[in-house]
């Protein structure tokens, strides 16, 4: 028979608990690498979206179009060149919350249409990093000419930092395939708990005449 531990000596898995502590305290809760894992794609999938958005705002190219006055200055920002970023990015975003509302197959169809809006981005970031179609049409409207093309094309580094947005994104969404069934989901149980429960009423007392009046005008029996 083994000496009785002390206090001081630190408890194994095997032993017998005897100071009261539950060991199903901690059944509902995801493993420590899920819950790094969960923390990781919520902030990699929510900054990749923001960073996506905030591209396709900025000026991807510059030119200029020969007019009757001389160059004209033309710019071409992330939105002109191609819309597919930005709607990614809220497919995306929609896609990382719903991870948490569905379970099992759901869960694994969401995770990964997270991860090909991802993909989706860096391809359209990519094929729109040389183009110049956008500027061409715009040389055309500021000339006049259906044949003007733009001078001077020059892209900037934005195009790049969409990649980076969609490569975020990506991210998130693999790390959803790969560890999002240790990612704890929205339960009807949980809102049920949590939801008001309504009072339950006290019988009336039948010392207090006034509280068996107040039964009778609810339509209850005070007896």
């Amino acid at each position: 028979m083994p000496p009785p531990r002390t206090d001081d000596e630190p408890r194994t898995d095997d032993e017998p608990r005897t100071d009261g502590e539950p060991r199903a305290a901690a059944a509902g809760r995801p493993p420590r690498g899920g819950r790094r894992s969960l923390a990781a794609a919520l902030v990699l999938g929510a900054a990749g979206a923001a960073l996506a958005l905030l591209a396709s705002r900025q000026s991807w190219a510059h030119g200029t179009a020969a007019v009757a006055g001389g160059d004209f200055p033309l710019t071409a920002k992330g939105s002109d060149v191609t819309g597919v970023p930005a709607a990614l990015a809220i497919v995306g975003l929609a896609a990382l919350v719903a991870v948490f509302a569905v379970r099992r197959a759901g869960r694994l169809l969401v995770s990964l249409l997270l991860a090909l809006s991802g993909v989706g981005i860096v391809v359209a970031a990519l094929l729109g990093a040389d183009d110049s179609a956008a500027l061409d049409e715009k040389a055309a409207e500021a000339s006049g000419d259906a044949a003007a093309r733009v001078a001077g094309l020059s892209h900037t580094g934005w195009p790049y930092a969409a990649v980076a947005a969609g490569a975020l994104i990506l991210v998130a969404g693999l790390l959803a395939v790969f560890r999002g069934r240790d990612w704890p989901a929205m339960s009807g149980r949980y809102e049920r708990a949590g939801a008001p429960r309504p009072k339950a009423r006290r019988a009336p007392d039948p010392d207090r005449p006034e509280e068996l009046w107040k039964a009778i005008d609810r339509g209850e029996d005070p007896t």
